[in-house]
C-alpha cells in the first residue's frame, strides 16, 4: 500500500534514546518538514498499530516518542479512493492544520488551538458549502445528522489535531472529519487515536514552524 501512497519508504537508521535501530521512515513523506508522525498498521484490515513522532536531526530521524494507536473499524484504505461512511482510516501523507479540544489548551502547545464550545460542529454534509469544515453554529445547508457536534465526544475530542485529509480541496463523498485524537472505547470511525497522555505529548512536541505532517500507512510485508 505504500507504493499507492507514493511514499517509497526507506529503511533508515534512527535513534531512540541512546540505542540505534532500523525502522521504516517514509523519507519522501517529510518534504520540508523536520517533524513527522508515522501511524503504521500491520495490515489493511487492522484496527490497531503504532504511532511514532520523529525529529529530523542532520541526516537522520530521531524517535521523540511512540504510542499504541487505533484506526478505523473498517481498517485502512488508500485515501485517494476512500468512500465516506466506511469507517476506514485514509492512508497517505497529510498536513496538520490546527489543534482543538474540549479540555483547556495544554501548557506548552504551540499549535493554534481552538476550544470546543456547545456551538462547535464539524460539517460532513456533502451538500453543504461547509463540507469538511469546523463551524461555530450549524449552517442552514448542513444537516445536524450529517455533522458531528464536537462537544458530545467528551473523551475523544478532549484533545485533537486535525488531519488534513480531503481538506484543502474537499471532494464530496470522500470523507470528512479525520483527526488524531484521544482514544474512545474502541476502534475509530476513521480517525487515528492514542491514549490521552500520548496526545498531550504530541501537542507539547509539535512545532508548526517545523511543518509537522502525518504519514498513515500499512506495513510492507517482509520478504521471505
Amino acid at each position: 500500500m505504500r507504493t499507492a501512497l507514493a511514499l517509497a519508504a526507506a529503511l533508515l537508521t534512527v535513534v531512540t534514546g541512546t540505542t540505534a535501530a532500523r525502522a521504516a521512515v517514509p523519507e519522501p513523506a517529510a518534504g520540508d518538514s523536520t517533524q513527522l508522525i508515522t501511524a503504521e498498521a500491520p495490515d489493511a484490515s487492522a484496527t490497531t498499530g503504532r504511532l511514532t513522532w520523529w525529529d529530523r536531526r542532520d541526516d537522520r530521524w530521531v524517535a521523540a516518542g511512540s504510542a499504541p494507536a487505533r484506526f478505523g473499524a473498517g481498517g485502512l484504505v488508500d485515501g485517494a479512493h476512500r468512500t465516506q461512511g466506511t469507517s476506514t482510516t485514509p492512508t497517505g501523507v497529510y498536513d496538520l492544520p490546527y489543534a482543538f479540544g474540549i479540555a483547556p489548551e495544554p501548557a506548552g502547545t504551540r499549535y493554534g488551538y481552538r476550544p470546543v464550545t456547545e456551538r462547535s460542529w464539524w460539517c460532513q454534509d456533502n451538500r453543504s458549502r461547509a463540507y469538511n469544515r469546523w463551524v461555530e453554529g450549524l449552517p442552514a445547508d448542513c444537516r445536524a445528522d450529517e455533522a458531528e457536534h464536537l462537544a458530545d465526544y467528551t473523551a475523544q475530542y478532549d484533545l485533537a489535531l486535525v488531519i488534513g485529509f480531503n481538506y484543502d480541496r474537499p471532494v464530496r463523498g470522500r470523507g470528512a472529519g479525520i483527526f488524531l485524537h484521544v482514544n474512545g472505547a474502541g476502534a475509530t470511525a476513521g480517525c487515528v487515536s492514542v491514549p490521552e497522555e500520548s496526545m498531550r505529548a504530541v501537542l507539547a512536541w509539535a512545532d508548526p514552524a517545523r511543518h509537522p505532517r502525518i504519514a498513515i500507512s500499512v506495513r510492507e510485508p517482509t520478504a521471505s
